[in-house]
């Protein structure tokens, strides 16, 4: 060593020259020998009082986080409250809806009893307001339960179980196991999902699950993956079984989701986000009693209302937008249906339509607005509306328009993959403060719905199936 040397560079010098060496589980291996160490001093001071003959939280354990049946039991609680999410919201959304609904059919009728111009009664009640209600009406009972619910997993200490279950898939792809967290969040919400990626450490981890959290399907696409489940897949097995089966369908696209974010996530830690998988060291919590106080101010004022905020800041102008393009008209057509018109030769070419792509366009700003905003073009009408029963909209889509069970096959998967909505793709800006990343978040997840909707479709017609 020189005069000159610094002895902090040589020690950091040959500390880097020896990292070389270490095997991949070296981080691993240094923490067990940590753990090995801390209970062997602890057997050799701590003298119990007494030893319990049935420890039910280790018997728990053994269960919850078992090799075999860890991932079934993770699934079968995610489904049961998919379904408690799902059947539960029915109710109140449909009355909130139609209370919401009410409030709008008395303010047109008092805009017209004033003498107020057609234009501006339509443009602020059955346009601004209407798509305000469909967000509202949609977002906020189906929030209202999957987040408490959640967040009594999470309370119970049963969600560090499932990021232990699931550490080793992410960890394959070059993620963070605490990802799987952020990606079940997802499921309420994407927005609420990225916001969640706060218990990563690692910025570039963090930024792989913030980049990924679109591919967990939020509970405002939920609504488009029910009615094609209901009226395309389950529609071909016994009245029984149509419920079971378009929850399955529903879970089975789920399930497809994490597998996206997984293999995207395993390109994006090998090209863009290359690194070293940082040191994982989970400790499992005690099991508790939920705290309903916490529970219920979490999931619905920092959860539930703070995401509900930030969407009908988008939705109002979505409203705006889809009741001038459906009352403006040119040459005989409204400018939706010119759009569509435009927009179709690239949506047949990936299995889908013009209108599937303009709605696409259009709800942007909200996922909620898909389906009544294909209703609104399909029927021809001037706003957005109800969703008609399961056999009139069978009748609408397949005699009417020509759907085919490819068409509601890509629609699925364009809902799973397709770019974020307005509020996620703001919530992705203020958590990396990078329009890079918030860009690379956006199209990404598009390209790839583009790609795997145009091999599909391909695929199907080589086949002779369409």
């Amino acid at each position: 060593m020189s005069e000159n040397s610094n002895p902090t560079d040589v020690l950091f010098a040959r500390a880097e020259a020896l990292r070389r060496d270490l095997s991949g589980q070296f981080r691993d291996q240094l923490v067990q020998s940590l753990y090995n160490e801390a209970e062997s001093i602890a057997q050799r001071t701590v003298k119990p009082a007494g030893t319990r003959r049935w420890d039910w939280d280790q018997q728990l354990d053994r269960l919850v986080t078992s090799p075999i049946f860890g991932l079934p039991i993770m699934l079968l609680l995610l489904s049961i409250i998919f379904w408690l999410t799902v059947t539960g919201a029915n109710v109140p959304s449909q009355l909130l809806a139609t209370a919401l609904f009410w409030v709008e059919e008395q303010a047109a009728n008092l805009f017209t009893a004033w003498g107020l111009p057609w234009w501006l009664t339509g443009f602020i009640w059955h346009g601004v307001f209407r798509g305000l209600a469909w967000v509202v009406s949609v977002m906020l009972p189906p929030m209202a339960i999957f987040f408490p619910c959640f967040t009594i997993l999470e309370d119970l200490g049963y969600l560090p179980r499932v990021a232990f279950n699931l550490d080793w898939l992410f960890k394959k792809a070059g993620a963070h196991g605490k990802q799987s967290l952020t990606m079940s969040m997802g499921w309420g919400c994407n927005a609420a999902g990225i916001i969640a990626t706060r218990i990563i450490d690692s910025p570039r981890e963090r930024l792989i699950a913030i980049l990924t959290n679109n591919f967990a399907p939020c509970n405002g696409r939920f609504p488009t993956l029910i009615l094609l489940a209901t009226v395309f897949v389950a529609s071909a097995f016994p009245a029984a079984l149509t419920s079971v089966v378009a929850a399955g369908s529903v879970v089975f696209i789920v399930l497809l989701g994490v597998l996206f974010t997984v293999v995207t996530s395993a390109i994006l830690s090998r090209t863009v986000l290359k690194g070293e998988a940082s040191a994982f060291t989970l400790e499992l919590p005690p099991y508790r009693q939920p705290n309903i106080g916490r529970i219920l101010y979490t999931s619905l004022i920092d959860r539930t209302l703070f995401v509900l905020w930030r969407a009908i800041q988008t939705a109002a102008p979505a409203g705006a937008v889809i009741w001038l393009l459906g009352n403006i008209v040119v040459g005989g057509q409204s400018l939706a249906w010119h759009i569509a018109g435009w927009l179709n030769p690239l949506g047949v070419l990936i299995g889908l339509d013009g209108v599937i792509l303009l709605t696409y366009i259009i709800a942007i700003p909200a996922n909620e607005i898909v389906v009544p905003t294909m209703l609104m073009m399909y029927m021809g009408v001037g706003m957005m509306t109800d969703v008609p029963g399961t056999q009139e909209l069978h009748n609408l889509l397949v005699g009417t328009h020509g759907w085919s069970m490819l068409t509601a096959i890509n629609l699925m998967l364009f809902s799973l993959l397709h770019n974020p909505c307005a509020t996620t793709i703001m919530t992705m800006w203020k958590e990396t403060r990078s329009w890079k990343w918030t860009l690379l978040g956006t199209f990404m997840p598009l390209s790839l719905a583009f790609g795997v909707c145009f091999l599909t479709a391909t695929l199907a017609r080589l086949l002779g199936w369409v």
